[in-house]
């Protein structure tokens, strides 16, 4: 079975000492995480290795950066590397947020080049896609976001793809309070499964896990996670509160 995943994005949030605070409520928490599903948390860069810290001994509960650079290393001021993410033992990085998109420009071409070079450095990435408003009033979100998928995506090996983890983030439900319905969710990730399994075939589609990233809270969590091609969510706002991200979690099938 493929995994069920909670991620965190924190974004651009937290003091230290509220990191610490969070972190240390959800451990205080105290949820046990059955071996199909993962915690996945990502934290602002310096945060990486106190959450990498807290966390180590802690079953299931993994840590992301929230981007990486294109290249290894060199003379690109304020970047991050996955050399680097790696030295420190994290786990995923998230790639191609809509925000990074939006906001700082980034088109598939990078995204792709980022993709391969967290595979090149054993991180895991979070390959995120989806539509802004527009694109779904027109009702043209299913090409959209397949020509996102091909071209960040379509170039690796099946094996580069087995158990990967793509979210899907309906843009206009971003930080909206609008939240795309249950099965509005379930169609948009049946479509990206058959995106994959068209290319790959089905045992590869069956293995990648698919996130729905859109102002998931504690409240609606269950019902978006009880369909069957909803594999768990890459959780905003909701993740900075712990009580809400625990319910969250709990709510993976």
């Amino acid at each position: 079975m493929r995994k069920q995943i909670a991620a965190a994005n924190w974004k651009m949030n937290c003091t230290l000492q509220q990191a610490i605070d969070l972190i240390d409520g959800l451990i205080k928490e105290n949820i046990s995480i059955i071996p199909d599903r993962e915690v996945v948390i990502a934290v602002p860069f310096p945060y990486l290795i106190l959450a990498k810290e807290k966390l180590k001994n802690r079953n299931g509960f993994k840590v992301a950066a929230q981007n990486c650079y294109t290249q290894s290393s060199g003379a690109f001021t304020g970047e991050v590397s996955t050399v680097m993410l790696n030295s420190i033992g994290i786990d995923y990085v998230i790639i191609g947020h809509s925000e990074r998109r939006e906001i700082f420009g980034e088109d598939n071409k990078m995204l792709s080049q980022k993709v391969d070079i967290c595979l090149t450095n054993n991180l895991k990435p979070i390959f995120c896609c989806g539509e802004p408003l527009q694109i779904r009033e027109n009702e043209t979100q299913n090409e959209y976001v397949e020509k996102q998928i091909r071209e960040s995506l379509f170039h690796l090996e099946s094996a580069q793809l087995e158990n990967f983890v793509v979210a899907y983030e309906p843009i206009w439900a971003i930080g909206t309070g609008k939240t795309a319905s249950s099965q509005q969710a379930q169609e948009m990730q049946a479509h990206i499964r058959n995106i994959f399994k068209e290319k790959y075939g089905g045992a590869i589609a069956a293995s990648i896990s698919i996130l729905y990233g859109g102002s998931v809270k504690a409240n609606n969590a269950k019902e978006i996670f009880e369909k069957p091609d909803v594999d768990g969510g890459l959780v905003g706002g909701a993740s900075l509160v712990v009580a809400e991200f625990a319910t969250i979690i709990k709510s993976l099938k």
